[in-house]
């Protein structure tokens, strides 16, 4: 009997993918599986729009680093998982001097991930404990269901530990981002 086997599919062939014929889609690349992102709601959009304007108003001339917005990053030597966070941000001594116009072959410092209704929590903490395993250092989860987040980040044994923030609570940017804060009042203001 001959044993069928999926195909286990690496950035190369994403990058094909979208080019080719499909440069208006989003995808996803976990363990060599391809995950089709479709459209996020409005909801989702906005909380990731105003993460993104925060980040660029603390440091407005990219001192500290770059944010992004649905950029594809992979690790070093991974080449079967790619993940486009809602938004990242890189600290400058870890961004090239020109845009890249690929994927960054790095994890981002801070990866944003925005639950969506399709997004089971299962799904969204084993992609922070991908980023986290590829060299993030800081992982938020937005909820915004509950008005709330959930913040990752490696413990000093390699565990992934994890805080939830209530609605009256603020985002820190650590060690990442000394000195940013963002009270989740600033995320949800319907």
């Amino acid at each position: 009997m001959m044993e069928v086997r999926e195909r286990l599919y690496d950035i190369d062939d994403l990058w094909r993918l979208v080019c080719e014929a499909n440069d208006d889609r989003r995808y996803e690349l976990i363990d060599g599986e391809i995950i089709e992102m479709p459209p996020v709601g409005e909801e989702h959009g906005s909380i990731a729009g105003e993460i993104y304007f925060y980040l660029r108003q603390f440091d407005p001339r990219r001192e500290i680093g770059i944010p992004s917005v649905e950029t594809g990053f992979y690790a070093p030597g991974e080449r079967h998982t790619l993940l486009g966070p809602d938004v990242a941000f890189r600290v400058t001594d870890r961004v090239d001097k020109a845009p890249l116009q690929t994927w960054v072959p790095t994890m981002p410092d801070l990866a944003v991930e925005v639950k969506s209704p399709r997004e089971s929590m299962v799904e969204l903490r084993r992609k922070a404990a991908i980023y986290l395993q590829h060299g993030a250092r800081l992982v938020w989860i937005i909820l915004p269901v509950s008005r709330s987040a959930e913040v990752m980040r490696l413990g000093a044994a390699g565990d992934i530990e994890s805080d939830i923030i209530q609605a009256d609570g603020s985002l820190s940017g650590e060690d990442v981002l000394p000195g940013f804060v963002l009270p989740l009042s600033q995320l949800f203001v319907r």
